[in-house]
């Protein structure tokens, strides 16, 4: 089958086209027709080496995808050939087939289209356990949510303001991400290259007035997300982009303002959270995407033979919402 390859040859790796063995599907897993798959920070990160997939996962990238199953293997029961599904994978979604677990499968609502719903797993369920699962967010509460015109930052901006009715703030990094984010429902959007956050969030809402921070950068915002957390206020992790080296941190506002500090990934949880994960996202959310309430950001689609070129616009921090792989 078609698939994309990592090449090892040249000075750094890129993605190039190739051939992979079809997988096979086992117990309870359907084999699907892969339409469209969406490109992660994850992926940039296996193809440097630095982020191998979990064990018994496909050796390809690719954390998403979108398609037709094609096959069910032994004891499914939801799905049969011909049922456009998309989901969450460990890794394969970078070719023109994959398998995924029967209960990891959604079904594709018919209002999106398969670029659409190959841009929803990987941001959505990560945005969605950042909140409620790690976050415990409830209704009324201020979110600060960083890198807010990311894949993850504009699925988390939709569900805090569409589902749970949270004040949302987000930082980003031009004039044109911020209009982006206020669109999506955003209540501050502040350009971080031209402002302090910390200043522009208490002026605004108070100095230690936010409930909740959802953080992908680290180590530069690690003093001011602490100043801005409430009491009881909640600091989730979800990536280090900026590093994660913090020098003399003071622990005693940690005791002061009560305040929980959490990292998490998604990729390598165990098959039964992320079931469970999915499955709590579909019942609670799939109204919202059927009535465009929340609605997958697409900055570029790029035919799969192409897909470098979507890593290096990643890589640049060039996109606003996901980037889209198709024609597999």
């Amino acid at each position: 089958m078609n698939a994309l390859i990592v090449d090892t040859a040249g000075e750094r790796p890129i993605m190039v086209p190739g051939e992979h063995p079809d997988p096979v599907p086992g117990k309870r897993e359907l084999l699907v027709g892969v339409k469209a798959t969406a490109v992660n920070r994850a992926d940039l990160a296996q193809k440097a080496g630095k982020y191998p997939p979990p064990e018994g996962a496909s050796p390809l990238l690719g954390l998403e995808m979108s398609g037709v199953v094609e096959q069910t293997g032994r004891g499914v029961t939801r799905y049969r050939p011909g049922d456009r599904v998309f989901g969450l994978l460990p890794g394969g979604g970078y070719a023109a087939r994959c398998v995924i677990h029967e209960e990891m499968a959604m079904p594709v609502p018919k209002e999106l289209t398969f670029e659409q719903a190959a841009a929803v797993p990987e941001a959505f369920l990560t945005a969605w356990q950042a909140l409620t699962w790690l976050g415990e967010v409830v209704e009324g509460e201020r979110v600060l949510i960083h890198a807010g015109a990311s894949g993850v930052g504009t699925a988390a901006i939709q569900l805090a303001k569409q589902r749970l009715g949270c004040t949302v703030a987000v930082t980003v990094g031009s004039v044109e991400k911020a209009d982006l984010c206020r669109k999506l429902g955003a209540d501050m959007a502040v350009n971080y290259r031209h402002e302090d956050f910390r200043e522009a969030v208490a002026g605004a809402w108070s100095p230690a007035g936010i409930d909740l921070i959802i953080d992908p950068v680290g180590a530069p915002y690690w003093e001011r997300n602490i100043d801005l957390l409430g009491l009881d206020g909640r600091l989730v992790y979800l990536a280090f982009m900026g590093g994660s080296g913090v020098d003399q941190v003071r622990l005693s506002n940690l005791l002061r303002k009560r305040l929980t500090v959490c990292g998490s990934t998604l990729r390598n949880r165990s098959l039964a959270y992320k079931i469970a994960l999915t499955q709590d996202f579909q019942a609670k959310n799939m109204d919202l995407l059927a009535e465009g309430r929340l609605q997958p950001v697409i900055d570029s689609v790029f035919d799969w033979t192409e897909a470098e070129k979507a890593h290096q616009r990643m890589e640049q921090n060039l996109s606003a919402g996901k980037l889209v792989l198709e024609g597999f």
